[in-house]
């Protein structure tokens, strides 16, 4: 089998990920069955898609033809599972990241797919091979692991659990090129991949910053889009829902270590409901629209390498397992963020024995034991 074989795709979820999912495969010619569990929530995800088509044919961006052709051919909406993988040659899963969930999907999907079917989850921390144990085709489960909007951003992960085969990991990476997209391949199945296993320490950071009362999340943004950054990152945890943050944080508390744990601060937010931009507030006041952060307040209690350093620690850790190469670091990182240069490129700027220092420091001062500097760190191998 190879990418030419991959004809008809099947999306399973029609919400945030799952309709851009779906138009990104809808823009590369594919017919695509767009699934979900109620009809208003396929008539949304439709009405979604087709809106931003538009939006692209007017700007000379989308062939009209194309845009014709997906109304009257290529996009199928549905609600009936089965009937939405009955002919797919790649189902990509896009559904709540309840574990139990994806299971039970995956299990009904594979009974219903064609047998040459692959079989792909857009989770965004979940083990991969977990999920394709479920199944009687484990070696056709991988991971594709979009970022938010799917359309725009261009960077996809693609994940081999442990049994996922040489096979069927290049017909995913063929597939995320065929669609315009830049494809990273991940070798092992380690929790949160490369972008947000990457990330999650300077999240650990920044709720140490805050609990401690250190500077305001608008000092601190104001600093971080004052050197490029598009979204500071207390704004990026409102705009993506402190919710999904408080999930991602308790996800690797227990699956790496309990200091990933979410900050009093932000826990304090999820549990009254003040969850960021889709409750109109969380660490900013969303009522009227994105909050205006103010760039003369950028904070002088922060030193922005700190962030990059816990970073490129956690980047050097799985680089160590095995998971990447160390030059995927950046090529995932940037295409994920939109941010002008990766942590990796930043470092090799830093000493080891600054940055082994640094590393130190920021352990002892906020007792956080993944501060460690990795052995790869403390040898000067990320510079390589």
């Amino acid at each position: 089998m190879n990418i030419n074989d991959i004809q008809t795709i099947a999306v399973l979820g029609a919400g945030d990920m799952g309709h851009g999912i779906a138009e990104v495969a809808l823009m590369a010619g594919y017919k695509v069955f767009v699934r979900d569990i109620e009809q208003a929530f396929v008539d949304k995800g439709v009405a979604r898609i087709n809106a931003s088509l538009e939006k692209l044919v007017s700007k000379g961006k989308v062939a009209q033809t194309l845009f014709d052709r997906i109304q009257s051919d290529l996009l199928v909406p549905c609600t009936d599972l089965e009937k939405a993988v009955a002919t797919a040659d790649l189902v990509i899963e896009a559904i709540p990241e309840i574990m139990d969930l994806k299971k039970e999907t995956f299990t009904i999907v594979d009974r219903a797919a064609p047998a040459h079917a692959i079989l792909a989850s857009n989770t965004s921390t979940m083990n991969i091979t977990e999920i394709a144990a479920v199944t009687g085709r484990p070696e056709k489960v991988i991971g594709l692991h979009y970022f938010n909007p799917a359309v725009i951003m261009k960077l996809v992960e693609v994940i081999r659990g442990e049994t996922s085969s040489e096979e069927t990991m290049a017909i995913g990476v063929d597939f995320v090129n065929k669609t315009g997209k830049v494809p990273v391949r991940v070798e092992k199945d380690v929790p949160g991949f490369i972008v947000n296993r990457v990330q999650a320490p300077a999240a650990v950071l920044l709720n140490c910053i805050l609990d401690q009362g250190i500077a305001t999340p608008e000092a601190v943004d104001a600093l971080l889009r004052s050197l490029g950054m598009p979204m500071g990152p207390y704004e990026t945890m409102d705009y993506t829902g402190l919710d999904i943050n408080f999930h991602a944080s308790d996800y690797f508390a227990q699956a790496v270590h309990p200091d990933f744990a979410m900050g009093k601060t932000l826990q304090a937010k999820v549990t009254a409901g003040d969850l960021g931009k889709k409750t109109g507030r969380g660490i900013f006041d969303w009522s009227a629209g994105r909050p205006r952060i103010d760039l003369s307040k950028a904070t002088d209690q922060v030193d922005p390498l700190d962030i990059v350093a816990v970073n490129v620690n956690e980047a050097t850790k799985i680089v160590e397992q095995g998971a990447c190469r160390l030059e995927d670091i950046d090529t995932a990182l940037i295409h994920a963020t939109g941010n002008p240069m990766g942590p990796m490129a930043i470092a090799r700027g830093m000493a080891p024995e600054a940055l082994t220092r640094r590393l130190e420091g920021l352990a002892e001062k906020f007792n956080k034991v993944i501060f460690n500097p990795s052995e790869m760190i403390r040898q000067g191998k990320y510079t390589t």
